[in-house]
């Protein structure tokens, strides 16, 4: 008897102190360069533990207006995931930045193409230039690779360096930027952009072509003030304690 009260014991010492999930679903550049590197560490100094379903920006943001999650994270602004959601103007929806991301344009490994201006980004991607020796490169036809139409990186792609023009017809459209990394390794005329932090973690992979800076804010979005949790959550991520991780 003695032992299974012991058990018990065990058992509810242990849960007391099991961490609080907190469910969000949104940018994959959140997930892999900001929640997973600080998981650990995270669970540690807050008991909690943040389940990420990396369906990109829109469909995180999607699943916040629907209600079936308390907060969203995002890698693109507030601003645009509103526009894109037909809500523009809305301002029951919060936005939390905690870091700057940037975006490089990736080509392959034996591209000899160092730097494009975002106007050669811009006809690479649109079409306007179907070949590489355009731009200095060889005589290859050029693959274009990117996200899907509600993925963030693609969104702000879009609005920084294309002025909002459609891709290519034709283009390639994949569903991770681990899938857009492999698919320009494989091409010797692909073209890409994804997260610098992306790039950092799959070195030798891919070329990063030199460009004018492309950023964009890494946030949680939630709809009103978050909720207690949510907002622990941020107050660690903006901690010196966090970025020495991320960072």
């Amino acid at each position: 008897m003695i032992k299974i009260f012991f058990i018990i014991f065990l058992i509810v010492g242990s849960s007391a102190h099991a961490a609080e999930i907190l469910n969000v679903a949104g940018s994959t550049t959140v997930e892999k360069g900001l929640l997973e590197p600080t998981a650990s560490a995270m669970e540690q100094a807050i008991g909690i533990k943040v389940q990420v379903r990396g369906l990109n920006s829109g469909k995180g943001f999607d699943e916040l207006r629907d209600g079936k999650i308390i907060a969203s994270v995002s890698s693109a602004p507030l601003s645009k995931l509103l526009e894109k959601a037909g809500l523009a103007g809305d301002t029951s929806y919060q936005e939390h930045v905690i870091a700057t991301d940037v975006i490089v344009p990736i080509v392959h490994l034996e591209n000899p193409v160092s730097e494009l201006t975002h106007a050669q980004l811009s006809d690479l991607n649109t079409g306007k230039i179907g070949n590489w020796q355009a731009v200095g490169g060889k005589d290859q036809p050029v693959v274009v690779v990117t996200s899907q139409k509600t993925a963030a990186t693609r969104l702000m792609f879009q609005e920084q360096v294309m002025q909002k023009a459609e891709y290519a017809p034709g283009v390639r459209e994949v569903r991770s930027t681990r899938e857009e990394i492999k698919l320009v390794s494989k091409f010797r005329g692909g073209i890409g952009a994804v997260s610098e932090s992306f790039i950092k973690k799959n070195p030798g992979k891919v070329k990063v072509v030199k460009s004018k800076a492309i950023t964009r804010p890494l946030s949680f979005i939630t709809k009103g003030v978050p909720e207690p949790m949510v907002q622990k959550v941020i107050d660690f991520l903006r901690s010196d304690a966090a970025k020495a991780i991320y960072q």
